[in-house]
């Protein structure tokens, strides 16, 4: 998920231009904006579990680090250095947690920090760009509680009930979550299903 350059991501720069995509291999155009907004939900899916982290490796600035890039990207940040190195830094500390909650806590800031390289392919795995960081907080927040699934799945719900209508717009531009993944691949279908049940309900009509 952790982006080797960026040149591999083509970006429109015009906010409100029209999506297309051919088909399963075809591009997909994305704004800017699109990847802030995109950047700003992860980030704020990774910032509600660093706590977690954070008591188990007081010293480690890695996954706030890669947090606070994201929410850099997000407000008009450059998309560029400190999102790439702060993402591999985050995944180290999540290879060197002692816990697997704190593992999957920095994990969540990995893919904060990766959110902003979502990639325009009609690519079933691209969904983890957008919904990881909530994945891996929801199963974090699990852990903590000694793997009760019950929290998973409210975690789960705040992140649906989150989500922006950009973000549900993004998501719906891609196929769904890929199977595999275990626990986390499980919890990111959830989220991924429940977003696109979500954005096919009609908007309420308001009386004037």
């Amino acid at each position: 998920m952790i982006p080797l350059s960026s040149s591999r991501v083509a970006v429109s720069g015009v906010v409100d231009e029209e999506v297309t995509v051919a088909n399963e291999t075809g591009a997909i155009v994305l704004s800017m904006q699109d990847l802030r907004e995109v950047s700003g939900y992860a980030a704020e899916s990774a910032q509600e579990v660093l706590e977690i982290f954070e008591r188990a490796h007081p010293a480690d600035p890695r996954p706030r680090d890669a947090i606070d890039a994201a929410w850099t990207f997000a407000q008009g940040g450059k998309r560029g250095k400190a999102l790439r190195d702060t993402a591999w830094a985050a995944l180290k500390a999540a290879r060197d947690a002692d816990t697997a909650a704190a593992g999957d806590a920095a994990r969540a800031a990995m893919c904060a920090a990766s959110a902003a390289y979502l990639h325009p392919l009609a690519d079933a795995h691209q969904v983890k760009h957008i919904l990881g960081a909530a994945a891996h907080a929801a199963r974090a927040a699990e852990l903590v509680a000694g793997d009760d699934r019950d929290v998973g799945a409210k975690r789960i719900e705040r992140a649906r009930r989150r989500a922006t209508p950009a973000v549900i717009d993004v998501l719906g531009r891609y196929p769904a979550a890929p199977p595999g993944g275990r626990r986390v691949g499980k919890l990111l279908r959830d989220l991924d299903g429940a977003l696109r049940v979500t954005g096919s309900e009609p908007t309420p009509r308001r009386d004037t």
